[in-house]
């Protein structure tokens, strides 16, 4: 005990704005046990603020229930909370929610032996302010480089969503439909209800999202995926 406490007292504590490598960046964030986020965006190291409850907390949880309800359905996904995710050499973000395809269905990301998610997966979901927040600026850019294929920003204080997807290498705002609905385009029945999102309605959310687990094109990519799945294990 006396010799771990020594060497940990060796490693400098991580601060906003360090300039640090992955693996300092690592070395320091895993010896700092009372710290619950803190994220390298471009060699630079972001640790947050202390979460507010209707401005973060809450909005956290409807996204988490949204995306819970359709992760309980799919098969061959998995839904993530605040998962540290090693992109790059100067990149391990921390994102809100991430809804990532599993390697047995073809996808991209996959857990390591430490168990962190390596690479990137299919979607993220972030909480942020306001357009000033980070979270549309760098971070934007570290997700569309290391082809995040879809990126929802719900910008609370602005009461606005922005669900970006990956086309030619740029991202491209997916349109709100004539229902007030944004619509996957890598997940297949994923409805996002914006209003209802925006207004806290939680039951006309879910029930946005269970006319797109409803709908025929949500159908065809869950029997495809129950077929990689059932072709691999054969």
């Amino acid at each position: 005990m006396t010799l771990a406490k020594s060497t940990n007292s060796l490693i400098p504590p991580l601060e906003n704005g360090d300039r640090l490598t992955r693996g300092e960046f690592e070395r320091r964030y895993h010896t700092m046990s009372d710290v619950k986020k803190a994220e390298l965006i471009e060699g630079m190291v972001y640790m947050a603020s202390p979460v507010r409850a209707r401005k973060h907390g809450k909005p956290h949880a409807m996204v988490m229930t949204w995306l819970g309800n359709y992760w309980q359905v799919t098969p061959g996904i998995e839904l993530l909370d605040n998962p540290t995710v090693r992109l790059d050499a100067d990149n391990e973000p921390q994102p809100d929610a991430c809804l990532r395809m599993e390697e047995i269905v073809g996808g991209r990301s996959r857990i390591t032996e430490d168990d962190y998610i390596e690479f990137a997966p299919e979607l993220i979901v972030e909480i942020a302010a306001s357009t000033a927040s980070y979270d549309l600026h760098d971070k934007k850019q570290v997700y569309r480089r290391n082809q995040v294929q879809e990126y929802v920003v719900w910008r609370v204080i602005d009461s606005a969503v922005d669900w970006f997807s990956l086309q030619e290498g740029l991202y491209v705002n997916l349109p709100v439909d004539a229902d007030g609905i944004i619509r996957s385009r890598v997940f297949p029945g994923l409805w996002l209800a914006v209003a209802d999102l925006l207004a806290g309605n939680l039951p006309q959310l879910i029930a946005g999202l269970n006319q797109g687990l409803a709908s025929s094109e949500y159908q065809d990519f869950r029997q495809s995926l129950g077929a990689k799945i059932t072709g691999d294990r054969s």
